[in-house]
């Protein structure tokens, strides 16, 4: 997942989960430049250092925009664009780095303060966004002598000003502020609430404990009341589902987890549709998710309506057959229980499946995968397939002692730097994702981002091992950081990194996961963290076998996510009744048995950042295995597609249209026939082939 901050003015109605009120706490702070104006925990002591901190970049901001406006002479690139793209640096930069702290630092007070900063700068932004001077003065720019990347990118701004509503009468532009204020402080809210509860769940019997791992269980002590106490951070809830064997416990962690911030985020959701609707149709259009989608790929509502009915026909029967295989094995084993299959019992009768059918247990790689060797080999795996190297910053300054910043070189020469902030620890965002820091720009500034994420480990003794699912999350989210970098070398700031298309935003970190069913890549890092052993082939294969069984149902429920996230956002919200909606998408796509008392629409932040545009992950999938289909298979890290992936994917940033970047790659669009391949993959080998036959 890439973390939704604020976003530059293209676009800034769509993707922002933050807009603006007043400098937080009515406090003018002195313009003065920061020692360290790119990092703002650097010397960080109070949360009025952040202050100052974001202050010295909107005050910069709007000096630049100042003497952009004030130019009399014709406009041109330098005299215009220039200027504007240091000033939406700054934005970037402060938004950035507000929201980071926000989501991940130690301190509440800071937190606090990020929080209010986010609004603070996303209310600049707003302000930015509805500037008819600027506008007219990026219009008039004249770009016949411009190259492709600077025309595209002016492009973009004009359009993200115009959806913006720039045009409008001082009376609409007015009502926009108030709307985007309203907005922000809705989301910033939704996703704090979500942060911050954290559920516990009391377990006074230790038998609810059999079937979860041993080390599980060693780090779970019972207290002085002799009940083992688990929570909903992703360490405990992630185990629980898969291998409890109590479908008491699954049942009461999965509500424990899905209703984290119901029912207080009810609301808060109901309140952000309202506004966002009432934003839409201020703007000329029927819905919002016709105004988020108009500067994606995808295009309008109507048009990712029509993509996802076309999965659905794709994905639907594959599916079904699986759920027939799972219904019919649990008969087997245990009647009473597949008499009532409901979805908190997915993850752990899957489990049992995929044992009994390719005598692959899940926990028996877990000692192959300790934390520390699999961030090793994931440097190195993105070391030989992008041909850079990772070199430990051990000087850099970090938020939090846990965290470990790399820099990055190419051919010698440094070209960015990465952070990785992989615990949980108490007040930090529970989820995974990726954030830009700093956006790069050719010859001024190096690109700089961080993954932040929930893993196992990072406590002595504990050696953090990991299940395969969560390999493959740490490298998705790595596919977005190399993103940032590679492509983090733009002459326009607002063109580096991660800044294309949102809905395109996912495909290369899709990509990347497809690498790690590869026993060359696997076999280069995964060994037993007591013995040494090398993760063996037969166990490798047992594994993809395992892993492949199923895609067929995580497409459908990618499309339950995205199908909900549209439907939402794409009606009048006094006619969205969130709880039928739920149940009845969940009911259409998942066939499992609902759970009563499920309310997982509040604590899903997605709705927050990718608003109605969640279909992004189900789209990408389709390039993102189309992509990975043009490697070659014997030799994914070393043939030629690696660098010309790297050339014509990521290192434009987002100087192309996403849609030219698919076609430099592959020659053509991306078709659906990859993703079709990719859901029967499960039928080849002698396993998959007498599934096929029963």
């Amino acid at each position: 997942m890439r973390a939704m901050a604020v976003s530059v003015v293209a676009g800034v109605l769509m993707t922002a989960v933050s807009s603006g009120t007043a400098m937080a706490d009515g406090v003018k702070a002195a313009v003065v430049r920061p020692a360290d104006p790119l990092h703002a925990w650097v010397g960080l002591k109070d949360a009025s250092g952040l202050e100052t901190w974001v202050q010295w970049h909107i005050s910069e901001e709007k000096r630049l925009i100042g003497e952009l406006t004030a130019v009399t002479a014709d406009r041109s690139v330098e005299n215009t664009l220039t200027k504007y793209d240091e000033a939406v640096a700054h934005l970037q930069v402060a938004g950035n780095q507000a929201y980071i702290l926000f989501s991940v630092y130690p301190e509440k007070s800071i937190r606090d303060k990020g929080q209010a900063l986010v609004q603070a700068i996303s209310a600049e932004q707003t302000e930015l966004a509805l500037n008819q001077a600027v506008y007219a003065a990026l219009k008039g720019v004249d770009t016949r002598a411009a190259d492709a990347a600077t025309r595209h990118y002016l492009e973009r701004l004009l359009l993200g000003y115009r959806l913006a509503g720039v045009d409008k009468d001082e009376a609409t532009r007015a009502k926009v502020r108030t709307l985007q204020d309203e907005m922000t402080s809705i989301s910033l809210r939704f996703s704090r609430n979500v942060q911050d509860d954290v559920r516990t769940i009391p377990v006074k019997d230790a038998s609810a404990l059999e079937g979860l791992p041993a080390d599980y269980i060693a780090r779970h002590k019972p207290g002085a009341n002799g009940s083992v106490t688990l929570t909903t951070d992703s360490p405990d809830y992630t185990p629980v589902m898969s291998y409890a064997k109590s479908a008491a416990l699954r049942r009461t962690m999965y509500l424990a987890y899905n209703d984290r911030a119901y029912p207080v985020n009810k609301g808060v959701l109901e309140d952000l549709l309202r506004v966002r609707q009432e934003m839409a149709t201020t703007l000329g259009f029927d819905t919002w998710a016709d105004l988020a989608t108009a500067d994606m790929m995808m295009g309008s509502a109507g048009k990712m309506k029509a993509f996802l009915n076309e999965v659905d026909e794709a994905s639907r029967g594959r599916a079904e057959k699986e759920f027939a295989r799972i219904q019919h094995f649990v008969n087997e084993k245990d009647p009473k229980a597949a008499a009532d299959l409901t979805q908190s019992d997915s993850g752990y009768w899957g489990e049992q499946f995929r044992r009994a059918t390719y005598d692959f247990d899940s926990q028996s790689v877990r000692p192959y995968f300790a934390y520390a060797a699999v961030e090793a080999g994931i440097l190195e795996t993105a070391a030989r397939l992008f041909h850079v190297e990772f070199r430990k910053a051990a000087d850099a300054a970090v938020w939090d002692p846990t965290v470990h910043a790399f820099d990055v070189y190419d051919a010698g020469q440094k070209q960015g730097r990465i952070y990785l902030d992989m615990h949980p620890r108490d007040g930090k965002n529970k989820w995974f994702s990726e954030s830009q820091l700093v956006p790069g720009k050719a010859g001024v500034q190096l690109p700089e981002a961080a993954l932040i994420c929930n893993f196992s480990g990072g406590i002595s003794g504990d050696p953090g091992l990991m299940e395969f699912g969560e390999v493959v999350t740490f490298f998705h989210e790595f596919g977005h950081m190399m993103h940032e970098v590679l492509g983090g070398r733009q002459r326009w700031a607002g063109q580096s990194g991660v800044s294309t298309e949102g809905d395109f935003v996912e495909a290369p970190s899709q990509m990347l996961e497809e690498m790690f069913h590869d026993p060359h890549i696997l076999q280069s890092f995964a060994k037993h963290y007591k013995t040494g052993e090398v993760l063996p082939l037969g166990m490798i294969e047992r594994m993809n076998q395992a892993d492949y069984f199923g895609r067929g149902n995580w497409v459908q429920r990618q499309l339950l996510y995205a199908t909900y996230s549209l439907q939402v956002h794409n009606e009048a919200p006094g006619k969205v009744d969130l709880d039928a909606l739920w149940r009845q998408d969940a009911a259409k796509f998942n066939p499992y048995k609902f759970v009563e008392g499920s309310y997982f629409y509040a604590s899903f932040t997605h709705l927050t950042g990718y608003s109605s545009n969640y279909y992004t992950y189900v789209l990408d999938k389709v390039i993102a295995v189309d992509f990975f289909s043009q490697f070659d298979e014997k030799n994914l890290l070393d043939g030629p597609a690696a660098l010309r992936y790297r050339k014509a994917v990521l290192e434009p940033g987002s100087s192309k249209p996403a849609t030219e970047l698919v076609k430099d790659f592959l020659g053509r669009p991306q078709s659906l026939d990859a993703l079709k391949t990719w859901m029967d993959k499960q039928y080849e080998g002698k396993v998959g082939m007498a599934m096929e036959a029963q």
